[in-house]
């Protein structure tokens, strides 16, 4: 090369080097994705939106390829999942996309993997997640209205949306992301009717960043008209068996605009205390096919359900009045199992998709590896009584919210008057107490059986501790519910119809058990316990907690979520990621503790069951 010709290739180098970001994009190939009529148009040719939901949390982050890729292998070009603005913002202007909650590295995997993305940034999300998605924190302003135009909710959403365009606005499809459509709030229609306020979400949205591409909106097929903006595609949410009369009614509401199907719910999720749920994958499979071969983009909901970790299960409300917590395992029937292995409908909606696309489907994977520990019966073990924090007084109870308190437990104490026997009452409680006299139990109040009074013993002294044991078991993620969803008594206390005051108030939010003084004798009533499980090689397995009653389990450091013993629910997915060679620490509360009877033990397989209905086993 001459003098010359290299200082020209130097002189090239240099200014291609200091091109502007927006230059050396253009030299990107920049998908596009938008409307023609009835139809979707990547690059500007027809695009059928094949997707599955998943969510990050619910998934150990260790297993988020493995999931996409099974997804991808089951015929999906698409993933929709939520962000859970709750998990990300747990106080205010506090911010965590750390390591599980790495949105942005969900995303960019589920693009390594050939994946695009359907983004649903809420802000409120349902996916019986404690308050749909909501952080608790909001509710400690009285002045406060969750899902309206409400200025104090109105900024807390804006904020909200400017930090989470941060990490995904990289991700949009137009800067070479994955992200395809971001959906505007979530089945606002089964809410209200206040269009204002979806437009005021959706310019909040376009103000953060997080609309430079397709907008959407999402509703069931009646209320599509209260839940849909007119500038914007309608989609339409329906379960197995309904998707001729469903999409049937998009066509009529939106009959020039594009056909897809924003959740096909292929499979259903547990409530404490109900039946578990099994769907017909059959039957869903033929029905997939149907909605492809008539020309339907389609989301299925879930293609992978995961576990509700930690104290994130919602519950369900209709009237206000009744009370369903969810179940910790959100393994939803769907396609993968809790842990990831592809169950029988697996195949099936695997064969339907390649019938439907006329493509050759994939050899289906192979089910995760599972393996039974052995445990040692023997335990440590932590009296409640003897590890209380500091207390806060106050004449009337505080809500888990004024004391600044997202989950777990609260003990309120007062002490009991003179002739203090008759009706305890206690208005407002969300959403389980125990009550004790003295440290010892009386009775148990249980929201979800609508019980709010007990009677106490008549030979009861004055100035004896009233304590009552409240656990937050889940907020409403769903109707009018979540607009007073505070958590803990959230009313008055009255003993034989006067009112109790003076309460010293104890916090267990139980983020970091390393206070506790565990000791090896006996315990009973509200214990902690510990023992250890011996692992050869990490694998999956489930943890089987019919020996226990009802509290929180910890895995090491990992909150694996709820035990309770009225079921259907009698195991908590342990997955190897969170496993190390050698003794691994087990560690849990149960509400009803008696460290002669608790038992705990590894198994190949979940374990669901009959419910219980009788009282002992509240």
């Amino acid at each position: 090369m001459t003098l010359p010709v290299l200082r020209a290739s130097l002189l090239a180098a240099c200014v291609l080097a200091f091109l502007p970001a927006a230059s050396q994009a253009q030299r990107r190939t920049i998908h596009t994705f938008t409307v023609s009529g009835r139809d979707f148009l990547m690059d500007g040719k027809p695009y059928q939106v094949i997707s599955g939901e998943m969510h990050y949390p619910r998934i150990p982050r260790e297993y988020w390829r493995d999931r996409l890729q099974k997804a991808k292998a089951m015929g999906l070009n698409t993933i929709t999942t939520y962000a859970f603005w709750n998990l990300h913002e747990p106080r205010p202007g506090v911010y965590d996309f750390s390591g599980q909650n790495d949105l942005a590295a969900f995303l960019r995997d589920a693009q390594a993997e050939g994946l695009n993305v359907i983004l649903r940034p809420g802000p409120y999300v349902c996916a019986e997640w404690e308050l749909g998605g909501y952080p608790s924190w909001l509710l400690k302003d009285r002045t406060l209205t969750l899902r309206s135009t409400n200025p104090a909710y109105h900024a807390a959403v804006q904020r909200w949306f400017q930090r989470l365009a941060t990490e995904v606005k990289p991700l949009l499809l137009k800067n070479g992301g994955p992200i395809i459509a971001v959906q505007v709030e979530n089945e606002y229609g089964a809410f209200g009717d206040d269009l204002n306020y979806l437009r005021q979400v959706k310019d909040d949205m376009l103000h953060a960043g997080l609309g430079d591409g397709l907008m959407f909106t999402s509703n069931q097929a009646s209320d599509l008209a209260k839940g849909s903006l007119p500038d914007l595609p309608a989609t339409v949410n329906f379960g197995s068996g309904n998707a001729e009369a469903s999409t049937a009614m998009l066509e009529k509401f939106r009959p020039n605009g594009p056909r897809m199907v924003g959740e096909y719910w292929a499979g259903w999720f547990d409530k404490w205390g109900e039946e578990h749920h099994e769907t017909d994958g059959r039957k869903e499979a033929q029905e997939f096919q149907w909605m492809l071969e008539h020309g339907y983009s389609v989301s299925m909901y879930m293609f992978h359900g995961g576990s509700s970790f930690g104290w994130m299960n919602g519950a369900d409300s209709h009237t206000g009045k009744d009370y369903h917590p969810d179940t910790t395992s959100y393994d939803y029937d769907a396609p993968l199992d809790e842990s990831g292995s592809p169950r029988y409908k697996y195949a099936l909606l695997q064969q339907a998709i390649a019938t439907a696309t006329h493509t050759k489907p994939m050899p289906v994977p192979k089910a995760s590896e599972r393996r039974v520990f052995p445990i040692a019966a023997a335990k440590e073990s932590a009296s409640l009584w003897d590890n209380l924090p500091a207390s806060v007084h106050s004449e009337t109870p505080l809500t888990f919210e004024d004391l600044d308190q997202n989950y777990g437990y609260v003990l309120y104490r007062s002490k009991l008057p003179a002739h203090a026997g008759g009706t305890l009452t206690i208005n407002g409680l969300h959403d389980y107490a125990v009550v004790y006299v003295d440290r010892k139990q009386v009775g148990i109040l249980d929201r979800r059986l609508d019980q709010s009074t007990l009677t106490l013993p008549s030979n009861l002294r004055e100035g004896s501790a009233l304590d009552i044991l409240v656990e937050n078991t889940g907020r409403v993620n769903y109707s009018h519910a979540i607009l007073t969803e505070r958590t803990g008594i959230t009313g008055t206390v009255l003993l034989g119809g006067a009112e109790v005051e003076g309460w010293e108030m104890f916090s267990f939010p139980m983020q970091d058990l390393s206070h506790l003084q565990f000791r090896s004798g006996p315990c009973t009533g509200p214990c902690f316990f510990r023992t250890a499980m011996s692992v050869d090689q990490p694998a999956d397995t489930f943890l089987d907690t019919r020996g226990l009653h009802k509290g929180q389990l910890w895995l090491g450091s990992h909150n694996l979520g709820r035990f309770w013993s009225i079921g259907p629910q009698f195991t908590l997915y342990s997955p190897a990621p969170w496993l190390h060679s050698g003794m691994n620490t087990i560690t849990w509360f149960d509400l009803k503790g008696d460290s002669r009877n608790e038992a705990l033990t590894s198994v190949h397989d979940p374990v669901y069951g009959a419910v219980t209905h009788s009282r002992e086993s509240q």
